[in-house]
Order: C-alpha cells, then sequence, then structure tokens
C-alpha cells in the first residue's frame, strides 16, 4: 500500500480517504473502467519502475495510456506519448479518430493533442484518406473542416464530406442518377451540420457547375441553394475566358531568382486542380524556404530545411538551358529512421511535377500528375527532393528525370541533367 499511495496521486486520494483504522484491514477500491489485464501491467509499473512498450500492439498501448491517466501517473503518461509519436506515428494515422478522441477528452496528452493538430495542418490528406475515414463521428468531421489551418481546396472539402455522408448509408445507390427522393432526403440528413461551413463561394463556376448542382437537393434551398445560383449565374462572378490565365484577386509577390509570379499564378492552380482560365479567389504564398546558392545544394542542407515541411514546390532550372523543371509535395518530407539507409516512398493522390520548355513562355509547359499513388514521394536521406521512382530527383548538383510513377515525362530525354540554381517554396494561404 506504501508504493501505491507514494506512485499514484488517484491511489493515494483514495487511500487516504478510505483509510481504516485497523492497519490489517485492506482497503477496497473499486476501478471500474479499468480492464483487469490493463491494471495488472500497471501495477507492475508502479511497483517495478519499468515498463517495456515494444511488446504490446498500439491499441493496447492507448488503454495504459488512459489507464495510468485516470491512476495519475505522469510521469508514466509523458513517456507513452513520447513512445507512440516516436514509433506509432502511421497507427495512430490510420487510427486517427481514437487518438483524436483519446487526446482531447484528456488534458493532460498535450503530445497527442499537437500531433493531431499537426497532421491536421500539415498533412490532412492522411486523415481523409484513411482506410477508417468514414467511420470518424460527425463532431470531428465538423470539426476538422472548420479548421482556419486546414490546407485543402474548398472543392476538396466539399467531396469529401460527399464521401463521408455517402458512407454513413452504404445502401445508397452509387450512381447519382438512382437516387430516389428519400436518397436525397438521407444524404441531406447525413451532411446537414457540415454545410455551413463549406465556403462554397470559393468554388469556381465550373466546379459548382460540375460537383455541387448534381447535389443541389441536399442543399438547404431557402437558405443556401438560391444564393449561390444567384451568385454563380452573376456575370460579374464569371472568370473571365480568353487565351491567358485570369489573374489573382489578390497580389502574389514571390523571391525567386528562377520563376515569375506568372508561373507561381499557374501552379497554383494546378495545385487547386483548376483550369488555366479559371480565376484563383485565394491566392497561395510562395515562401522561399531554401535557394541552393544561398543554403548550398547538399541534401544534407535540403533535409535540414525542408524536413517536416508540406505543401512545398520545389523549382530547378537546368545548367545551360532556359528550362525549368519542379514538382509539388503536398505532404511533409519526412524521416522514417526504419528505412533511413535504403529510403522510403510516400503516397499522395495531389503531387505533381512539371517543366517549363522556356523560362519565359510560361504556355509552353507540361504538367504531369502522380498516377502511382503510392509511390509519389520518395524519402531518402542522400537526395534532395525526390519524386516517383527518378521521375524528377536532384543529388547535390545533379539531377535525372524520367517515368514511372507519374502519368508523363517532363522531359524529353532521361539523361543526367546539371542543376545551375533549385529553390524550394512553401504553398500558404
Amino acid at each position: 500500500m506504501v508504493i501505491l499511495h507514494y506512485r499514484s496521486t488517484y491511489l493515494r486520494r483514495v487511500l487516504t480517504t478510505n483509510k481504516k483504522n485497523n492497519d490489517e484491514n485492506l482497503v477496497h477500491i473499486k476501478l471500474p473502467n479499468i480492464l483487469p489485464e490493463i491494471f495488472e501491467i500497471v501495477l507492475r509499473y508502479i511497483y517495478g519502475g519499468k515498463l517495456s512498450l515494444d511488446e504490446y500492439h498500439a491499441s493496447d498501448i492507448i488503454k495504459i495510456l488512459v489507464t495510468g491517466n485516470e491512476l495519475g501517473l505522469q510521469e508514466l503518461i509523458t513517456y507513452i506519448q513520447s513512445f507512440l509519436v516516436k514509433t506509432k506515428a502511421n497507427w495512430m494515422v490510420q487510427n486517427f479518430n481514437l487518438i483524436y478522441q483519446t487526446s482531447f477528452e484528456n488534458d493532460s496528452f498535450l503530445e497527442l493533442q499537437k500531433f493531431c493538430t499537426n497532421l491536421i495542418t500539415k498533412k490532412p490528406d492522411n486523415i481523409f484518406n484513411s482506410p477508417n475515414f468514414s467511420s470518424i463521428p460527425e463532431k470531428l468531421l465538423v470539426s476538422l473542416i472548420q479548421s482556419d489551418n486546414l490546407q485543402m481546396s474548398e472543392i476538396q472539402v466539399w467531396e469529401y464530406v460527399l464521401k463521408w455522408g455517402l458512407a454513413q448509408n452504404p445502401e445508397l445507390p452509387s450512381d447519382l442518377t438512382n437516387f430516389s427522393k428519400e436518397d436525397f432526403k438521407t444524404l441531406k440528413n447525413n451532411i446537414r451540420q457540415c454545410i455551413p461551413f463549406i465556403k462554397f463561394h470559393n468554388l469556381t463556376s465550373k466546379e459548382f457547375s460540375d460537383k455541387v448542382l448534381p447535389y443541389r437537393k441536399v442543399l438547404p434551398k431557402e437558405l443556401l441553394y438560391e444564393d449561390l445560383l444567384k451568385y454563380f449565374l452573376n456575370l460579374d462572378n464569371q472568370p473571365i475566358k480568353d487565351s491567358k490565365p485570369c489573374t489573382t484577386t489578390k497580389e502574389i509577390n514571390i523571391d525567386s531568382e528562377i520563376i515569375t509570379i506568372q508561373h507561381s499564378e499557374l501552379i497554383s492552380k494546378w495545385i487547386d486542380k483548376l483550369e488555366i482560365t479559371d480565376e484563383i479567389k485565394n491566392a497561395y504564398k510562395f515562401k522561399l524556404l531554401l535557394r541552393g546558392s544561398r543554403d548550398g545544394f547538399t541534401p544534407e542542407k535540403f533535409h535540414e530545411i525542408c524536413d517536416n515541411q508540406s505543401h512545398t514546390i520545389t523549382i530547378i532550372k537546368v545548367k545551360d538551358s532556359n528550362e525549368i523543371l519542379g514538382g509539388y509535395n503536398p505532404i511533409a518530407w519526412e524521416l522514417d529512421e526504419s528505412n533511413e539507409s535504403e529510403g522510403v516512398t510516400y503516397s499522395t493522390k495531389d503531387s505533381f511535377i512539371f517543366s517549363f520548355k522556356n523560362n519565359d513562355n510560361i504556355e509552353n509547359n507540361i504538367l504531369s500528375r502522380v498516377k502511382n499513388e503510392s509511390c509519389a514521394i520518395l524519402y531518402y536521406y542522400n537526395f534532395g527532393p525526390s519524386f516517383g521512382i527518378n521521375d524528377l530527383f536532384i543529388a547535390e548538383m545533379i539531377g535525372k528525370s524520367s517515368n514511372t510513377a507519374y502519368e508523363k515525362r517532363i522531359r524529353g530525354t532521361s539523361d543526367n541533367f546539371f542543376v545551375e540554381e533549385y529553390e524550394v517554396f512553401q504553398a500558404i494561404r
């Protein structure tokens, strides 16, 4: 009893409250929220002072964490959170619903809360593309889409909300043309709490027409649909259709030795999957992270500056030519220590690579989106930014571009090239 009294603030409080006059009588403590097998693990820790988490499944480690919190074992709480973040990050992404709910239901789990917040901000695709996405509670989905830090286009938000709403009733027809009045009513009820947080006015007319209009029956007609229809039918709100890209609604300044504002506007449209004639209503700011001539061309310098940064655009000036190459990585450049020597590929459906044949003519370009999502991004400590399987990478001042994981070649040759300059930007809204 002395050890329990000393090690656990909760048990200390209970033992003090239930202290018996006769020291030979045992105190009966009820812990209805704790599984016996989990309590046994924690009890061994209390008496032994050691706990090896490697032998337990991540789901059991979460239970141990919650039990440690209930018993007031702050040292154990800190240790387990650090272990989870360092060794179980992929599992936590796949089980984001559980981690999010657990972390924000307990004020002591600050490191897990930080993990969740960073994931929402830097790598939202990992949440929305998770196999368990459709099972997250409505309250969590609303919290995600109303976050000011969510770096995702509004049309993507709408599509994910629809995906979630449809998944709540798997019996709904897969073909929208087969929807009955009751089917639309069911879907409407499923997503009604999310609708107020979708910024429909940030959509382009084409996005509204192609992606929203077919689902008009799920929108509150008297409050939203009619207003949106008027807005998108107003010619003053339509993008100007001509042969040149429309200018953005706010000025973009870019600190680059390679590309111009016009390049950055076009790349911004590619990020949002817009047509070249569409208008950007909320332009990206290109924040310079690295410049080779300023910071160095070594892979070590790239990883020092750019690791853990998401939504990055790499721009490469090919030596002795006017050619510009580049790539967009929506997820963070992140080291997997277990595969540091071999490198590791990361999955995303939103990355792309591109080229401009002449830096003075942005219309002469090639855009190549990822086709093999599982190999979209390569992290290898001996390389700088790397896309696909040699689709585009640089190491020191030498680069290569072939065609494996992306739709098409961005160069006419797969020969190595020399790098005159390269820059890495972060796209920020």
